[in-house]
């Protein structure tokens, strides 16, 4: 009797190979496949950031900060040239300020009229000296000088113009003149103050333009100011006149 025939599965090479995948995530168990809401809970979606890109900054900006460094850089330059030409000329010219001095005052009128009008005629002696090796005072036109007795102007002239060189002492003879309105009062003032005190106090203002002169180079217009107190005996006309003390203070203006 013959054996039965044996059927053996034959595996065909053609065939596509599918790789065996289970249905099931391994992370998952059965229950949790059959209920999708745990699912989602226990994979929430994703949300997505959106991403935000920074404007480039503009460039009328940086034009402008670039505008602000040079000038405040040629601003710095500027200072520090100036202040190296300052010491250059300090140091080469050694200037000192000038000197004044109220030397004599000759009261050639002071006389008080019927119609209160107090007519004033002074004549000052003035020292001025330049102290400076190297630098020259051109005195110039447009001068003014004036006598005060407290804020009372009693008379006024001009310095004429001239020209004070090196180391150069000038004496100056000035003629002011002057006459003051409703002036009893004044008068009245005065002698009060010569029997109490004895002496009488003057103010002399003076404002004069002049040009410095730095060996050949002539510098531009300035103003000196000069303030002078000077305490006299007496005011009488025609008179010996004695000043008993004086003092000036000098400044500059541009």
């Amino acid at each position: 009797m013959a054996d039965p025939q044996k059927i053996h599965p034959v595996h065909d090479v053609e065939a596509p190979n599918h790789p065996s995948a289970p249905l099931v995530p391994r992370s998952m168990s059965k229950s949790d496949a059959r209920d999708p809401e745990r699912v989602d809970q226990q994979h929430p979606p994703q949300s997505t950031i959106p991403v935000m890109h920074s404007k480039p900054p503009k460039k009328r900006r940086s034009c402008c900060c670039r505008f602000f460094c040079w000038t405040i850089s040629i601003l710095l330059i500027l200072i520090v040239a100036i202040g190296i030409t300052i010491g250059i000329l300090y140091l080469v010219f050694r200037p000192k300020l000038p000197k004044y001095s109220v030397d004599e005052l000759g009261v050639t009128q002071f006389n008080l009229a019927d119609n209160d009008s107090l007519s004033v005629t002074f004549n000052l002696t003035i020292t001025a000296r330049n102290p400076n090796k190297k630098i020259g005072i051109d005195y110039r036109g447009g001068s003014h000088i004036s006598a005060w007795y407290l804020d009372t102007k009693l008379c006024e002239g001009s310095l004429p113009k001239f020209y004070q060189g090196h180391h150069n002492t000038t004496v100056l003879s000035i003629p002011l003149t002057g006459q003051t309105q409703n002036a009893t009062g004044l008068q009245s003032t005065l002698q009060q103050q010569l029997q109490q005190t004895g002496n009488v106090p003057l103010n002399l203002k003076v404002k004069q333009p002049v040009r410095i002169k730095l060996g050949k180079l002539k510098l531009f217009k300035i103003k000196f100011r000069v303030r002078c107190r000077i305490v006299v005996d007496s005011l009488d006309a025609n008179n010996s006149i004695r000043i008993r003390s004086s003092s000036c203070k000098f400044r500059f203006r541009l």
